[in-house]
C-alpha cells in the first residue's frame, strides 16, 4: 500500500464527507493505493455515524472510535499503529489542510529520501494574537532546544516514512513535538514544505493558549528523556556532585576557621547555611539519580485508552 492518511478528529461531522471526497479525488488521480484512517476522539456529535456511512461507500475509509475524549496524541498514536502504507500522512479534519499537498509530500518521502516532512503554514488565517504570535514564540524555542530547523512544529499536515511512525510513541500532548521524538528515535533526515493554510470552513478550534505552554513543557521533557533516559545518573550525578563539592568546600572552610579561631561563631555565618543547603541538595540529586536508574521510563498504562469500535481494521 502506498499511502495511509491518518486523520484525528473531534466533533467534525460537517467536514468529513467533503474532506474524504477531496482525498479520494487526489489519490485516485495519482493512482495511489491507499487507506484513510479516521480516528474519532470521543466525539459527541454524529461524527461516528458519518464515518460509518463513508466506510460503507468506500472500502478504503476505515475508522477507530475512542470511548471518550483522550486527545490528539492518543488519536495519532492509535492511527499510527493501524497504518499499513509505506508513507503515512497526517492532516486535520477541519478542512484547513489541503489534500492537494498529498502527492508532493509523498514524493519527498519516497523520492527525496526524507524520513519526515513537516508542513509550514507560511501564510496563516488564524487570529494573530491568540495563535500566530504564541506559535512563533513556541517554534523559535523548539528550534533552539531541539536543534531541528523547522518553522512550524505543530502543523498537522505531515508525512512520515512508515518505519518512523512504528518506532515512536505519541502520548500526553506530544503530538506537537513529533519531529523531536523522531530525532531521538534516530531519524535525522527531516524536511519541510510550505503548504496552503485554508480559512476554517466548519466548526470551531478545539485548542486554547494553554497548548503552547504545555507544548514547551513537553519539549523540555522529550529533550531530557532523549538525552538521559538511558543514563539519568549522568545528569543528576553531575549536578549532585557539583552541589555536594560546593557545600563540602564551605564546610571545610568553616572547620578550618573554627580551629584557627576558637571563638568563631559557626552558625552566625552565611557559609554555614550555604554548606548545609548545598550538601543536602547534592545528596538529594544523587538519590534522584539512583531512583531514576531503577525506574523504567515507559509505563504500560501511559496509552491505556479504551477503543469502543473499529471499522475495516
Amino acid at each position: 500500500m502506498n499511502l495511509s492518511i491518518v486523520i484525528p478528529l473531534y466533533n467534525e461531522d460537517e467536514s468529513l464527507p467533503e474532506l474524504c471526497d477531496w482525498i479520494t479525488r487526489v489519490v485516485t488521480a495519482n493512482d495511489f493505493s491507499y487507506e484513510v484512517i479516521l480516528v474519532d476522539d470521543g466525539s459527541t456529535d454524529s461524527s461516528w455515524q458519518v464515518i460509518e456511512s463513508l466506510s460503507a461507500k468506500n472500502r478504503h475509509i476505515k475508522g477507530i472510535k475512542f470511548q471518550r475524549n483522550y486527545g490528539k496524541s492518543a488519536a495519532l498514536n492509535e492511527g499510527f499503529k493501524a497504518a499499513q502504507g509505506d508513507v503515512v500522512i497526517t492532516m486535520d479534519a477541519d478542512m484547513q489542510d489541503s489534500p492537494d499537498e498529498i502527492p508532493d509530500l509523498y514524493k519527498m518521502i519516497k523520492d527525496d529520501g526524507y524520513d519526515l516532512v513537516s508542513g509550514w503554514k507560511k501564510v496563516r488565517y488564524d487570529n494573530t494574537f491568540t495563535k500566530n504570535i504564541p506559535s512563533k514564540v513556541f517554534n523559535s524555542l523548539a528550534r533552539k532546544i531541539s536543534g531541528i530547523k523547522l518553522h512550524d512544529f505543530n502543523c498537522g499536515l505531515k508525512a512520515y516514512r512508515k518505519k518512523v511512525v512504528k518506532s515512536i510513541e505519541v502520548y500526553g500532548e506530544m503530538h506537537r513535538n513529533i519531529p523531536v521524538l523522531a530525532k531521538w528515535a534516530g531519524f535525522r533526515k527531516v524536511g519541510e514544505k510550505v503548504v496552503i493554510h485554508r480559512p476554517r470552513k466548519y466548526g470551531v478550534t478545539k485548542f486554547g493558549l494553554d497548548r503552547f505552554v504545555n507544548g514547551f513543557l513537553d519539549l523540555v521533557t522529550i529533550t531530557f528523556v532523549g538525552r538521559f533516559s538511558k543514563r539519568p545518573m549522568h545528569f543528576f550525578g553531575l549536578y549532585g556532585t557539583f552541589f555536594f563539592l560546593v557545600g563540602l568546600g564551605f564546610f571545610i572552610y568553616i572547620i578550618v576557621s573554627k580551629i584557627m579561631h576558637p571563638n568563631y561563631a559557626i552558625t552566625n555565618k552565611p557559609g554555614f547555611f550555604i554548606a548545609l543547603t548545598a550538601m543536602v541538595i547534592g545528596m538529594q540529586l544523587f538519590l534522584a539519580g539512583f531512583v531514576a536508574e531503577l525506574i523504567a521510563r515507559n509505563s504500560a498504562e501511559r496509552n491505556s485508552y479504551l477503543i469502543e469500535k473499529k471499522l475495516g481494521l
